[in-house]
């Protein structure tokens, strides 16, 4: 039997990727990018079918940096099998990006949705770039703000204008 085999994968998993690869042309789809004053809400409920059905495959729906928009009560609402949902809180936009790109070249995820600021030109590139290799629908909602409030609603405070506060100790 060894020598039937040759030097073929003998891990089952080996071949699982040939087959994905086949069937999932769709996936290799530029990233989409789509600015949003929702907070991503209304982009959601319009991928909320598609999600579902990608739900079904058994693949993770990853979702980056979601603001508390009540995203969980939308996707249950839709038919999105929620033990398929992952959900990953990055510390800054640097992580965030690299958590996307983790995500879609993985092989593991069947949708990325990414909530951040508005992307620069080469942040743009970088994600098309990985696009190219993604096994994941990857999509990026620009402008959502994370529940942070915005610069414009942050008054000045005297509290902490004391040099004490930020002195160095030697």
């Amino acid at each position: 039997m060894n020598k039937l085999l040759g030097n073929a994968p003998r891990h089952p998993g080996l071949w699982l990727d040939t087959v994905r690869d086949a069937d999932s042309d769709w996936q290799h789809t530029p990233i989409v990018t789509m600015p949003t004053q929702s907070q991503g809400r209304q982009e959601l409920t319009q991928l909320s079918k598609q999600l579902a059905q990608l739900s079904q495959q058994g693949r993770w729906i990853v979702l980056i940096n979601p603001p508390s928009i009540g995203y969980k009560q939308l996707l249950a609402n839709a038919g999105v099998r929620m033990d398929r949902v992952l959900l990953v809180h990055a510390k800054d936009e640097v992580e965030t990006l690299w958590a996307m790109e983790k995500a879609l070249i993985s092989g593991t995820s069947s949708a990325v949705i990414t909530w951040t600021h508005a992307l620069d030109a080469r942040d743009n590139r970088r994600l098309q770039i990985v696009a190219k290799s993604a096994r994941a629908m990857g999509i990026v909602l620009e402008g959502a703000t994370n529940d942070l409030p915005s610069n414009d609603n942050l008054a000045p405070s005297t509290k902490f204008t004391q040099p004490a506060f930020f002195s160095s100790v030697h």
